[in-house]
């Protein structure tokens, strides 16, 4: 399909570069920042979660969950582990959740999957010096939608704080005529389950949307019809258009100090 606006790496000349970058920077952060791998949430060999912690006492600290991207189809925990740079350089706990990859499940399994990951930081995170009551969420492009199904039961509190989505996807349906239609085949059902312009959310939820500024229409779109979607439910939402930014900066400068997409993240998770 020529110019898809959703096949990132047409969109994007160093794409490459930037996963080298943030592979390797997540390699160093396992290196050297205090660490549990491979905390089991479930019984599947992907239904697993690394935590990061900061120096010092571990005694009712904030916690953060990201949810990384790739489509629902590519990439896992281990290559974003840098973004837990960020989180525990502001105090807080990082829990980075893998999940398994479409097409060999279907979406259903993994929304159901990051909901039991979240249900494991609820339930256990306390005996890791954690606190849920403050507990916030990112995710970056699939990742973001993801994050969206952590706190979309409206008619209950979600136990969320605060969310930041970062360059993400709320209306599935024009990924049915993508290149994608090929690769993961999201039927009908999933758009009309799974799109967060479907859906209901936990008012009490502060939620960022963040979209970069070289970013394809669709996203910038997607991100404007969102934020209104949930305004018009009564969240409080900020959003930010990320300067000189486009789908693949944008996520890595979530682990670089300085950067204004980090700025968001320390906010979210130390506010």
């Amino acid at each position: 399909m020529q110019n898809d606006p959703f096949r990132i790496r047409d969109h994007v000349a160093e794409f490459d570069d930037i996963v080298a970058e943030i592979v390797r920077r997540s390699t160093e952060v396992r290196a050297t920042i205090p660490m549990v791998a491979d905390v089991a949430y479930g019984a599947h060999a992907t239904e697993t979660i690394d935590l990061f912690f900061p120096e010092g006492k571990r005694d009712r600290l904030p916690v953060h969950m990201f949810i990384h991207g790739g489509y629902w189809r590519m990439f896992s925990k281990r290559d974003y582990s840098y973004v837990a740079e960020t989180v525990t350089r502001a105090g807080a706990i990082a829990v980075i959740v893998d999940y398994a990859l479409m097409p060999a499940v279907r979406m259903a399994t993994i929304v159901d999957q990051v909901r039991r990951a979240k249900g494991w930081v609820l339930d256990h995170i306390g005996n890791r010096g954690g606190d849920t009551e403050r507990l916030t969420v990112s995710g970056h492009s699939a990742g973001a939608q993801l994050a969206t199904m952590l706190f979309n039961d409206g008619g209950r509190t979600s136990t969320i704080k605060g969310a930041l989505l970062l360059g993400g996807l709320y209306d599935l349906k024009p990924l049915q005529t993508s290149f994608l239609a090929a690769e993961i085949a999201i039927t009908d059902e999933d758009a009309a389950r799974f799109s967060p312009l479907t859906r209901r959310f936990d008012p009490s939820v502060s939620v960022e949307i963040a979209v970069g500024a070289d970013e394809t229409p669709p996203f910038h779109s997607q991100a404007e019809a969102f934020a209104r979607h949930l305004k018009e439910q009564g969240l409080q939402v900020s959003q930010t258009t990320l300067p000189a930014t486009n789908h693949m900066s944008s996520v890595r400068d979530l682990g670089l100090a300085g950067t204004e997409a980090a700025t968001l993240l320390t906010n979210l998770v130390s506010g």
